[in-house]
């Protein structure tokens, strides 16, 4: 993770928990559900796996139980906004786009821009958001009082002014809020990260793949090829060794590849790659990024 240089960020509250006299508050008044940018996920991690570059862990509340990655771009800090560590035991609050494409396995996995480690011993929260030009958050529920002292930050530490806000991103961390709708709070802390179109190293890839394979891809002959094992298997597929290739299946579906051959087995039909898989690095089969593109169908 990129490191944040340290802020003292000592922000006055412009507010108390008691609704502003010109502010409308919660007696009389319907308030209407927004849909968000990010969907949250809670839980207590209760494991934690080596992959590659990144970690996958494993948590769990009430039964649901739900896998997430984090890398060196995964933003990971607690309600103050310090960034830390992720061990076994803490419980915490991930953020996924809403409209991010999932990999239909189970337990569900996710690949979080962000999470957050919650303390029972803090009164602050923290929200994952965009915002409008009137610093309303995407949900309706968050307006930002900001003044001359807020400081708004990217992840390099970089200030970033106000008036750019709406074309990030942002993680902001704040104390009590009024009672009104919506809730107004000053800002202990704004960090911007880039939106999900501007986090794709590699537009052709989806980002559920990116994650399982990182930098771990190929082109040859204009095509884009992508570890074969690796990507059916994070993906609920059995894979089974055929000596000069392997046999893919998962339920009612089954797929029989051949190095060097660009017809491939689908069920009990035969298909063709442009670019036949490959041996190329030692031990690993890599195949034509479209063909595993059809497995999240």
């Amino acid at each position: 993770m990129k490191k944040i240089a340290p802020l003292a960020l000592s922000v006055l509250l412009l507010g108390t928990v008691t609704a502003y006299a010109d502010q409308p508050t919660t007696e009389g008044t319907e308030e209407v559900e927004k849909a968000g940018t990010f969907i949250q996920h809670r839980g207590n991690i209760t494991a934690v796996e080596q992959r590659g570059n990144a970690k996958l862990f494993t948590a769990e509340l009430e039964n649901n139980v739900f896998n997430f990655y984090v890398d060196d771009k995964t933003l990971v800090f607690d309600e103050h906004g310090n960034e830390v560590e992720l061990k076994i035991g803490d419980t915490i609050s991930l953020s996924i786009y809403a409209d991010q494409p999932m990999i239909l396995i189970y337990p569900p996995q996710y690949a979080p821009p962000v999470v957050i480690v919650e303390k029972d011993d803090t009164a602050n929260s923290a929200k994952i958001t965009q915002f409008d030009d009137n610093f309303l958050s995407d949900d309706g529920k968050l307006k930002l009082n900001l003044n001359e002292e807020s400081v708004i930050i990217n992840t390099k530490g970089e200030k970033v002014s106000a008036k750019e806000l709406k074309n990030y991103s942002a993680i902001v961390f704040y104390g009590p809020t009024t009672k009104s709708i919506p809730a107004q709070a000053a800002p202990e802390k704004i960090i911007v990260f880039p939106k999900l179109e501007e986090e794709v190293e590699n537009p052709e890839i989806a980002p559920e793949i990116q994650e399982i394979i990182g930098e771990d891809y190929k082109e040859v002959d204009g095509k884009i090829m992508v570890p074969l094992r690796i990507v059916t298997e994070e993906l609920g597929f059995k894979v089974t060794s055929t000596g000069n290739g392997a046999v893919i299946s998962k339920d009612a579906l089954s797929y029989t590849i051949t190095r060097g051959e660009k017809t491939y087995g689908h069920n009990r039909a035969l298909k063709h790659f442009d670019v036949a898989p490959a041996l190329l690095e030692e031990n690993k089969t890599y195949v034509e990024y479209d063909f595993v593109k059809e497995l999240l169908k």
